[in-house]
């Protein structure tokens, strides 16, 4: 068992403190700190554990402060939470599993579900005089025939999307 300094220590409450399951801890302070440690010296400072019986309260004022910040973080700085990275994710992932025709489809349902959810949008109506309320979905919907001029106009990328839908 390696004897850990506090800097050490740190990260890997900070790294449970994040959800980090304790292989991908001990895989991320093999890397940085080129050390080995055991599941059980990793678990010690999991206070949610009852390994940790005996952490100090240092550790675990600085696991819940940690843990309260990653909850609490803005979306935006997730990079996967936007559909733009997404869409660029799986439509790369499709180029490269192009000969894997399950994957492919999968991909192509996963995007398409993505791309739908941009064109659905709810309002809320009050009924009369204060009602209930009433929710309405709107599909934009696309003209079910194109004209030439219209398909002109259009990219290969929605020429193509058109044609994965059946709609032309």
């Amino acid at each position: 068992m390696a004897r850990l300094k506090k800097a050490e220590k740190i990260f890997i409450v900070r790294c449970l403190a994040q959800f980090m399951s304790i292989s991908d801890v001990i895989s991320d302070f093999k890397e940085k700190f080129n050390i080995d440690v055991s599941p059980q010296q990793v678990e010690y400072y999991d206070p949610t554990k009852a390994a940790s019986a005996d952490l100090s309260q240092e550790f675990i004022d600085l696991f819940n402060e940690a843990r309260k910040e990653y909850i609490n973080q803005p979306l935006h700085n997730i990079v996967g939470a936007n559909d733009i990275v997404q869409l660029q994710i799986l439509s790369d992932l499709l180029v490269s599993k192009k000969g894997n025709v399950v994957m492919s489809i999968k991909l192509i349902d996963q995007i398409q579900k993505i791309v739908k959810g941009h064109y659905e949008k709810k309002f809320e109506i009050t009924g009369k005089d204060g009602g209930a309320i009433k929710t309405e979905t709107e599909h934009s919907q696309r003209p079910a025939m194109y004209t030439p001029e219209q398909l002109a106009g259009m990219s290969a990328q929605e020429l193509s999307r058109l044609a994965i839908n059946g709609k032309l």
